[in-house]
């Protein structure tokens, strides 16, 4: 095996070695059951604590995306409303020119009669 096959299993090796010493460490010290219990209560807190803040970041994060979705799509409509306002006006606009052009051959029609 080469140097570089062995680099990410070799660090991810370390690591659960490292783990798996540290919990035998704790079950095997000279420490009283009380101590040791008390150790592994605070670590338990610890952990739920920065748990906890994860989720609540997390949770943040996404409310925080949802109302950008939110806003983002009120101006979305928004501008497809001003769009559409002004669609009708210049259909308006076209269609008086169309009556104003019909009026003028209606009359052109009529004088030729």
């Amino acid at each position: 095996m080469g140097h570089k096959e062995c680099e990410g299993g070799g660090m991810a090796s370390l690591v659960i070695g490292g783990l798996i010493g540290a919990g035998l460490a704790l079950l095997l010290a000279p420490q009283t059951g009380k101590k040791t219990r008390k150790y592994l209560a605070s670590l338990a807190e610890d952990m739920s604590e920065k748990a906890n803040d994860t989720v609540s970041e997390f949770a943040e994060t996404v409310s925080d995306f949802v109302e950008k979705a939110t806003d983002r799509a009120a101006e979305f409509m928004k501008e497809k409303e001003t769009l559409t306002k002004e669609s009708k006006k210049m259909l308006l606009a076209a269609l008086e020119r169309a009556q104003e052009k019909l009026e003028e051959q209606r009359k052109r029609l009529e004088d030729s009669i």
